[in-house]
């Protein structure tokens, strides 16, 4: 049986988020993660499977196994599987989701002002094309 993949669904608009995709795939090096934008059928697919209303998230979404993590969790998820120091984020698992998610809420609620946004889904690179899902 081989490897199954986490799947990260991300707010394919979002320029923070698609800086967060292409700051995971570099820090990716066992290539365990596979990408799909909250928007695209296949993000659908996922939230919908997961019992995920899209209205009540609109960031970033981790499918490991079974299980579906969103915001901070999701967040600490990944940085646990990433190369370097990055799996010591995981420690703050520790803190209260209330808190964690609070911090969490204030980033997303501004990411747009901030950060910006697209007019369309980013669309990866023919070398990256193998990490994102599509259908």
């Amino acid at each position: 049986m081989g490897k199954q993949n986490d799947v990260i669904l991300f707010d394919g608009v979002c320029n923070l988020c698609n800086g967060a995709v292409t700051f995971i795939i570099k820090r990716d090096r066992k290539n365990h993660y596979r990408f799909a934008a909250l928007q695209s059928e296949i993000g659908k697919m996922y939230l919908k499977k997961h019992n995920i209303d899209p209205q009540e998230i609109d960031s970033i979404v981790l499918i490991r196994g079974e299980k579906a993590y969103s915001k901070a969790s999701a967040a600490l998820r990944i940085a646990q599987k990433m190369s370097g120091l990055w799996p010591l984020l995981y420690l703050f698992i520790i803190i209260p989701k209330f808190i964690s998610n609070t911090i969490y809420d204030y980033i997303a609620r501004n990411r747009y002002k901030w950060f910006g946004k697209e007019e369309s889904c980013m669309i990866p690179t023919t070398a990256l094309r193998d990490k994102f899902l599509h259908k």
